[in-house]
């Protein structure tokens, strides 16, 4: 499982229609509409949460883990399509 930061996380998981209800201190609590789950998410910069950490919270949200590597890929894909991007309008420039 590749490591993923809270901030990562977060990101995901309002990709995936939760709701930011609140922030307590360095913690982001999550939530669904009709759904009594909340998911707090620990947010410490860009430290990687701990993979136990991490698959709980996964699980929590009704995730899975090829669902969280599926978007770290698209994130270094469209990475990689907006450095082609401003390549490209460089050498228009130029």
């Amino acid at each position: 499982m590749n490591s993923m930061s809270g901030k990562e996380l977060a990101k995901l998981l309002e990709r995936n229609d939760w709701l930011l209800l609140r922030v307590q201190g360095s913690h982001h609590i999550y939530g669904k509409p009709g759904s009594s789950v909340r998911i707090s998410v620990p947010i410490h910069g860009n430290k990687s949460l701990k993979v136990g950490i991490l698959r709980h919270l996964l699980k929590m949200a009704g995730l899975s883990e090829s669902s969280h590597q599926n978007t770290s890929r698209l994130e270094e894909s469209n990475g990689e399509n907006k450095a082609n991007e401003s390549d490209a309008i460089n050498e228009e420039n130029e």
